[in-house]
This record gives C-alpha cells, structure tokens and sequence, in this order.
C-alpha cells in the first residue's frame, strides 16, 4: 500500500470529489478468476480510487445467488483447492494497487469456508442458538473466524446475521439466524461482535431492517413484509436498536419492502430514504457506516436500467458504500452529478473512521505474528456437545431401542446424482431393510438452504416418510431442522437434531446413542407456523 490512513481532515481536504466518491463503491473480487478480469480490477482500483472490495469465491458461484434455475453441479466446476492462497496473494497485489488502504470484505458468517474451500469451519448461527452456552460459543466462534480473517488480510467480516427467523418458509435466512426470539438473537450478535473486536475485525449487523419473516429471497425477487411499525420495533428491529446503542461497526442494508415504514409502499428499504435516513439514522440514532446489500440482487437491480441510476438512489437514501454495484464509472458520475459536497464529505468521514479502526496499528498481512488459520475441531466438539437437541421421544426409548438388533441407515448423499442412481439407491436400502424392524436413521440432507427441498427427491421424501410410519425409527438429523416438516416425527420412536454434518457432531451423537451423553440443547426456532 503507498499510504497508511491519515486524519479524516486531512482525507477531506486532499482527495478531489471523483476520488472521495470512488471510496463509496465496495467491488466484487473473485477470488478464482481469469488474469484479464484480475487486471480489469486492478484497473478499477487504480483509476477509480475505490474504496473497497467484497470477495466471492469465483463468478459463477456468485452468480448462482442471482439468478434463477441455476444447479450446483455448475458451481462445483470451480472448485480450486488453491483457494486460500490465492485470495492472500490477490489482497496482497489489490492493496498494494490502492492509493489508500482498502476495507477487505467478505461474508464469513460460519468461517471462511463460507467463501473459501479447506478453510476452517465453524457451526451456523441457529447451531449456535441451540446451546445452553450461548454466550460463551458465540464469542469464541466470533474470536476463531475473526483470527482467519486476520490471518489472509481481511479485515471486515460482514456478519452477523441479526435477522430474527420467524418464518420456516424462509427461502434464504433459516439456518444463518441465530433464532427466532429477538432477545436471544441480540445477545449472541453481541458475544459474537465482542469476539471479532477482540482480535481487530471489523464486523457489520445485517440485513436492516430484517429479513427473517420472510418467503422470497431477496437475490430473486423483492420480499414484502407486512408488519406494523409497532411490532418491527418489537421484534426486527429490536437487535438492531440494541446493538446501535452500543456502537456498531456498521450495518447492512437489505432489500426488503416494508409499507409501514415508507410513504412509498413498494420503494426497496435498501434504496428507501423513509428508512435509511428517516428510521435508521434519525429515529434510531445511528450516525455509523451503511453498507447496501449487493446491489445486482434482483430485489433491486431490475428496476433500473441506465447504469449509475442505482448506484445514486442508493447513496441518496443513505448508503455511504456501495457492495457490489455492477457500474462503478456511471455511479461515480451519477452521484458527481446530483449530490453536494456536504453530502459527499458525510459518507466519506463515516468512512474514512471505520477504516481508521480497521487499520489500527497497521501492518503488512506477512509480518502479522498470527499467520496461521484456526483449528475448529475442539470448539467444534464442544458446540455439538451442548447442542445436540432431543426433539421428541426421551432419552429411556433410546436406550432401550440401542439394544436392539437395529439396522443402521444412512442418507448423506452429497449433490450430483442423477435421478435415475438416487431412486436406485432407494431401491437397494428397500431391499437392505426388508426384514428389519428397527432403523437408526441418519439424516443429512444435501443441502442446508430449503430451495426444492433441501436437495431431496419427491420420491426420498417419500421413502422417509414410509420407513418413518411403516418401521420403529430413531432419527438424527444432520442438518438445517426446518426440514422435519418434511416428515411425521410423530411417528418416530425419538427425534434428535445434531445440526451439523461434521464430524465431531457424528461423533457426538454416537455417544448420545449410546447413553454416554445426554442432550442438553434446545431448539431456537419453531418448526411450523
């Protein structure tokens, strides 16, 4: 980097207006991209002074988050098992391009393996939520991911989700909120937020003003919530007050509609003054950095056609950073065009102090005495050891069915079957069952988000349910718990959710099988509405 973070007097005085309103764009960075795109950004960052960078595993990947009927065969095509190097060597060669430090980003709400293959992995927010010690995990998870991030060179984790999950529909929050009480929610945000601090990253509350009661995804389409003001201020926005009164970092503006809370009822809270300036900044008394959502989300991007339009209504509303605009040099010039100065040097301060407390002390990525990634296992363990829920049946039916001649199943099929070798894989199971009575079923479904239900067939669906009703069944589901709506737990003999499809969560569970481990944890959500 050719210059360290100055004063903000000094920022404001130096930089012309094209340069102070290219430090409001935050550009995509895929970290497993072509040398001419690499270039093309390096370009950006070079000529357009730009302040930031958000990073995504590669371009297609993300794309998968915008747009409809794509498979997860297509995204696996860029597995790169040099991931993690390459994106220490990319933030190395983009920060060494900028004129001034720039905010390192990325979505590690779970760890970098969010965005970034073999990297450490820690358990989602609702995992989190089920523990009896939920302050004490939700710091340290916070504290581990944060050392990571450290360790590569970022130094803004956008997280955490403070959405409260009140819908179980929801297409895109579920498993990544931390539950459905708001005073729980809040309470984890902040260990979680406390941990980042403590190792020097940044961390931003998000999706404002909430995005958990919800049933379209918001990369799709433009979610509507139709809740009075009164009761969002009960609830969705009770985290975000919460956590506002404390200091926040910043916070992540979420492409919702929300007619109580804007005289023009169908206008996107993300690029909606109502809500940014009115409810957010005067009535909520935040005066800190927003950061819009990705603005090439559907929710948003289709309604504007002249590049730069977007990127100004968003700044006009009251975003200071601009993620994911998809027309830098346009947005610069719409924004040039139609702010003031007052209003370019507001953002720019709220800016230019985040980035002062994220570079404090500042020194290169290489000569950090922590360049190592975190080892999750420990911390694993003991997150599954005070998670793993007993949701129906008690603990006496397992032990006695756990002395019986069971027949184990397992369904952890992973994505990239064809239809035609899952439904053969049914019919072999069928045929390995025939004569038993007793099945210990474990569940991991192939996916964790509900989008065509969580990865499974029609017809698997309908196979569980039948093993379910027609056998005597102990289930343990590794994996996102919404899915048992799916299935007539009723008709299990015990239900068990372990939450998460790792191993030391397996391992947990087999001791609880076994009666070595009793189940402590409790289910931060309701699985019906």
């Amino acid at each position: 980097m050719k210059n360290k973070i100055c004063t903000v007097d000094k920022i404001i005085s130096t930089l012309t207006l094209k340069e102070k309103v290219g430090q409001f764009f935050m550009a995509p960075a895929f970290i497993n991209d072509s040398d001419e795109e690499i270039n093309k950004l390096e370009n950006l960052i070079v000529n357009h002074n730009i302040g930031g960078l958000c990073f995504f595993h590669s371009r297609e990947s993300a794309a998968a988050n915008f747009e409809k009927n794509r498979q997860s065969k297509s995204i696996e095509k860029n597995t790169n098992n040099d991931s993690l190097n390459t994106l220490k060597l990319l933030i190395e060669r983009y920060q060494s391009a900028a004129k001034y430090p720039l905010l390192i980003s990325i979505d590690a709400e779970w760890g970098l393996a969010m965005r970034v293959e073999n990297t450490p992995q820690y358990p989602y927010a609702l995992t989190l939520g089920a523990t009896q010690k939920k302050l004490e995990f939700a710091y340290q998870v916070g504290k581990q991911i944060a050392k990571d991030c450290k360790a590569v060179g970022v130094n803004w984790n956008l997280s955490p989700v403070i959405d409260i999950n009140t819908n179980p529909r929801n297409p895109v929050i579920g498993y990544r909120s931390f539950g459905d009480d708001q005073h729980d929610v809040y309470t984890l945000a902040h260990e979680f937020i406390k941990g980042a601090h403590s190792e020097g990253v940044l961390t931003s509350i998000k999706h404002f003003p909430g995005h958990g009661d919800t049933e379209i995804d918001s990369h799709l389409g433009l979610p509507i919530i139709n809740k009075s003001k009164k009761e969002l201020l009960e609830n969705e926005l009770y985290p975000f007050q919460k956590l506002i009164d404390e200091g926040v970092d910043s916070i992540m503006a979420g492409h919702l509609s929300i007619p109580s809370l804007s005289k023009d009822k169908t206008l996107p809270s993300s690029i909606n003054k109502d809500i940014i300036k009115g409810l957010l900044r005067n009535e909520m008394g935040y005066q800190g950095v927003v950061v819009s959502d990705a603005l090439n989300m559907q929710a948003v991007s289709k309604y504007f056609d002249t590049p730069g339009q977007l990127e100004w209504k968003a700044f006009d509303a009251g975003n200071d950073i601009l993620c994911f605009a998809e027309h830098v040099d346009a947005g610069i010039q719409a924004i040039l065009k139609n702010a003031n100065e007052d209003q370019i040097n507001t953002s720019l301060k709220r800016i230019w102090q985040l980035k002062q407390r994220a570079f404090i002390n500042l020194k290169p990525r290489f000569l950090q005495p922590e360049n190592t990634l975190s080892n999750p296992s420990d911390l694993n363990k003991r997150i599954a050891e005070d998670a793993i829920t007993l949701l129906y049946g008690d603990t006496s039916v397992i032990a006695d069915f756990s002395k019986t001649d069971y027949c184990t199943i397992s369904l952890n099929r992973k994505p990239g079957l064809s239809e035609s070798e899952i439904l053969c894989l049914i019919n072999n199971i069928k045929q390995e069952i025939l004569n038993k009575e007793n099945i210990l079923l474990n569940l991991s479904p192939p996916q964790m988000k509900p989008k065509q239900n969580f990865g499974f067939l029609k017809e698997e669906i309908d196979f569980i349910n039948e093993l379910i009703t027609t056998k005597e069944t102990v289930l343990y589901l590794f994996g996102n718990p919404y899915i048992l709506n799916y299935f007539d737990i009723n008709n299990t003999k015990a239900t068990v959710i372990a939450y998460q499809d790792f191993e030391e969560f397996h391992e947990v569970a087999r001791l609880h099988f076994l009666g070595q481990l009793k189940a402590n944890g409790k289910l931060p959500v309701e699985l019906t509405k």
